[in-house]
């Protein structure tokens, strides 16, 4: 880690540190952050069972937190300047926010039977919301961190991220892959990960020394909520289904290019473009 990152990481962390104690009147006794990500190689594939390689970025969601002795989860979001509160032992979907994928992530957890202590605490981020780097992905994890803290349970990047994508699929309503919550909970500094999104395999890959990546931002904005994402993947499952396959990594250069003829413009569109991304690393 360069100098510069590691000074946005300390004024991340000062900050949020500086903000709890605005709100609390004491320093927080534990702080948790999940990084955002870019991708290098694997654009919808993740979903579709192939083969992905992000990599975790310098920017990230922080929280920093006190546990409670009760069931309450009461949050101070700097980003959005407001109080979210729920209760671990009843709560519901109420279209409330960001405080929404707070909530989903303690209930995917709940779903898998984990006993989770209340905490309180802020949360801030330095990801770009709308933006593609996954700020979503990054609060579930950074939300399945201060619930893995206070709660005394183990930190197994795969099972937790599948949780982070259950909240999204399931909660707030987005069916989003494997990769931005795998990467966001498994990311390793100066490594990308290749992920395998069927067995959830991964394998880190060091990147060379001199590696700079460009990301821009084009200062267009985005809610996967109400975009087109959803419609993409209900193509690529009907494409599977017209192949008979369980998803379209199943299916060979070969095979698409025999068959393919029967698919609509747009679903064979969709189609070729998963093939052909995902065909050259299906044998490796």
């Amino acid at each position: 880690m360069d100098s510069t990152k590691s000074y946005e990481t300390s004024n991340m962390k000062n900050r949020i540190s500086e903000a709890f104690s605005t709100h609390f009147g004491e320093s927080p006794q534990l702080v948790v952050r999940a990084p955002g990500r870019v991708n290098l190689i694997g654009e919808h594939t993740d979903y579709n069972d192939g083969f992905v390689l992000p990599m975790a970025i310098d920017r990230a969601v922080w929280i920093a937190l006190r546990p409670r002795p009760d069931s309450i989860v009461r949050v101070f979001s700097a980003d959005y300047e407001g109080w979210g509160k729920f209760d671990l032992a009843n709560f519901s979907h109420e279209n409330a926010g960001w405080l929404e994928y707070i909530k989903g992530t303690a209930w995917s957890l709940q779903q898998a039977d984990y006993k989770l202590q209340g905490w309180e605490g802020v949360m801030a981020g330095d990801v770009p919301i709308g933006a593609g780097l996954s700020s979503s992905a990054a609060l579930e994890m950074a939300t399945a961190r201060a619930f893995a803290a206070v709660s005394g349970l183990a930190w197994q990047p795969a099972p937790m991220a599948l949780l982070g994508q259950k909240a999204e699929n399931k909660w707030v309503g987005v069916n989003c892959g494997i990769m931005d919550q795998m990467i966001s909970a498994a990311g390793e500094a100066d490594h990308a990960l290749l992920i395998d999104c069927r067995s959830l395999v991964i394998r880190s890959v060091p990147l060379p020394a001199d590696t700079m990546v460009v990301v821009m931002d084009t200062a267009t904005r985005r809610g996967l909520v109400d975009s087109a994402y959803n419609e993409r993947r209900a193509q690529c499952e009907q494409a599977a289904a017209y192949f008979g396959v369980q998803a379209l990594r199943d299916v060979s250069l070969e095979k698409f290019r025999a068959e393919a003829a029967g698919l609509d413009p747009i679903t064979r569109r969709r189609a070729r473009h998963i093939i052909t991304e995902t065909s050259p690393w299906a044998g490796s």
